[in-house]
């Protein structure tokens, strides 16, 4: 395989740029990114849907990562019970060195090719999941003996990788490549490659949650009321929603069903 993401960076001397030239420069590579993440959609739309149909039969996603992808993939999943109202443990992270280890940066645990695959039995992982294996560079230890493992046990899998023809990729049942080419820091793949993966979450998370009837038409009907600020937005979307002109009525039906999705539903077995 090609180890596009180790490749040199173009840009040399760095040291001897101004802030107006190096802020100009990355800049300019990450506008390269979403033509990346266009050229993969149709890689990216397959595993939307196995997404989907394991969720909607009552499976769970598990994102399995190293570095800061793996790091990026928690921020992902631990907004989603608040954004969309869906239970703890229908989206799952499995990170090397551990959750509980985020801002520790244990990258030496990637290395471990059986501690993947352990973490996921602890999790009573089965054929009713999908497990998406997250690796810049595609060949990760921690993620390819996951996937290994996965296969063996008829797991559905897929990849987000940077780099062609990776061993992930040759892994997983629904792979993801977008290629994003040699990062401004030559190998930091925190940068290009860390970018497209948070997009490429967003992705995942946001169009799953739509297709599985989590949204309605551009809001978020089950947001979670964890704070005033998210109160204030619901009460708002259900006196759109439902018409009603006072401000504290609207509220305090809210209040009474938990989300504007319950309100609504409350209020049209009233009618």
């Amino acid at each position: 395989m090609t180890r596009i993401t180790e490749q040199p960076s173009s840009h040399r001397h760095l040291e001897t740029k101004s802030i107006e030239e190096i802020t100009a420069a990355i800049n300019g590579e990450d506008k390269l990114v979403a033509p990346a993440i266009e050229k993969a959609l149709p890689q990216l739309n397959k595993l939307i849907t196995a997404v989907v149909e394991k969720l909607k039969t009552g499976g769970r996603m598990f994102y399995l990562g190293a570095g800061s992808g793996g790091r990026l993939s928690v921020l992902d999943a631990i907004e989603l019970p608040t954004t969309y109202g869906i239970p703890k443990g229908i989206i799952n992270v499995i990170l090397s060195g551990g959750i509980d280890r985020l801002a520790d940066a244990l990258e030496q645990m990637e290395d471990d090719e059986s501690a993947g695959w352990l973490e996921l039995e602890k999790a009573a992982i089965s054929a009713n999941d999908i497990v998406i294996g997250i690796t810049a560079s595609g060949t990760t230890p921690f993620v390819v003996g996951a996937l290994t493992e996965c296969r063996k046990q008829n797991i559905s899998t897929g990849c987000i990788v940077s780099n062609p023809a990776s061993p992930v990729a040759a892994l997983a049942d629904y792979p993801v490549e977008v290629i994003t080419g040699p990062e401004f820091i030559t190998g930091s793949t925190r940068m290009k490659s860390g970018t497209a993966q948070k997009m490429i979450f967003d992705i995942i998370s946001t169009t799953t949650m739509i297709q599985l009837g989590r949204v309605e038409d551009n809001r978020m009907v089950n947001v979670m009321l964890i704070n005033n600020k998210i109160t204030d937005r619901a009460v708002k979307m259900l006196m759109e929603k439902a018409s009603i002109a006072d401000y504290e009525e609207a509220k305090k039906i809210l209040l009474g069903q938990g989300s504007v999705k319950a309100a609504m539903d409350h209020l049209s077995a009233q009618k």
